[in-house]
């Protein structure tokens, strides 16, 4: 069974002191490749660097989320495109909206946001969304750049019904977290998961967040890491009623094909 984990920060330096054996524990576990999130001026060149050291396993994204949005100046916005000049990065984002922590000012947010698709446009490269808690301003600046854009996926679902069916309907990617595997906001998502399409199902842990609350005994350090990608497509199968093989097969293609990603050696 070969797992990709689409999201995965393996900047954060909880990393720093073991990232090698973190990296060893994914491969042991399945993960073949893993697509490292770039969501800072800071973390996105970090990125790229990790993504250049493991050439064929490893690969980046590079963006601003939107809790760094007032960091999206001129300056900024060309350090961007430089990146995404480099074949290791293959999407652009992390990039949305967030009204839920409200980090940065809303009005940043979405102008960064909208710089960062100008970036996808020009480039023809896959996007990497967050949404929270600001799904109608989210949807308004996605339909601004309508038939300008390649693939999106909308990582770390943890949204509504009617928000679910308004990303399908337009042909979006969905990225399924850990977040399944939490009794106390997740629990939602049990069912939805049955409703997306296999050719637009992704899975990733968005490590170092998000451990599953399911995985037993749960580490005393409460760090999520890409190993734990298997527990997340046992339990997504569980749910969409399948053989793990099969949703890990489907996944991992998708995976593939949205990325661009040649098959590991």
């Amino acid at each position: 069974m070969q797992l990709i984990d689409i999201g995965a920060n393996l900047t954060h330096d909880s990393f720093d002191h073991d990232r090698d054996a973190v990296l060893q524990r994914a491969r042991d576990a399945g993960v073949v490749q893993m697509v490292v999130t770039g969501a800072s001026r800071e973390h996105s060149p970090q990125a790229l660097a990790l993504a250049r050291a493991h050439p064929g396993e490893l690969f980046a994204t590079a963006g601003v989320h939107p809790h760094h949005a007032t960091e999206y100046t001129a300056e900024c916005d060309s350090e961007m495109r430089e990146l995404h000049a480099h074949p290791e990065v293959v999407a652009v984002g992390e990039c949305g909206l967030d009204y839920f922590r409200d980090f940065s000012p809303r009005p940043a947010q979405r102008k960064a946001f909208e710089r960062q698709l100008e970036i996808a446009a020009e480039t023809g490269k896959p996007l990497f969304l967050h949404q929270r808690d600001a799904h109608v301003d989210f949807m308004a600046v996605m339909k601004a750049f309508d038939g300008r854009l390649g693939p999106a996926v909308v990582h770390c679902f943890t949204g509504t019904r009617a928000e679910l069916f308004d990303y399908l309907d337009r042909d979006w990617h969905v990225g399924i977290t850990g977040w399944l595997c939490d009794e106390r906001r997740g629990q939602h998502l049990r069912e939805l998961v049955k409703h997306i399409p296999a050719d637009r199902l992704m899975i990733e842990t968005d490590a170092p967040y998000l451990l599953p609350r399911t995985v037993k005994p749960a580490p005393s350090h409460r760090r999520n890491e890409p190993m734990y990608l298997a527990h997340i497509v046992e339990e997504l199968a569980r749910d969409r009623g399948e053989d793990v093989a099969v949703t890990a097969a489907n996944a991992t293609a998708t995976t593939r094909a949205f990325f661009g990603l040649p098959a590991s050696s």
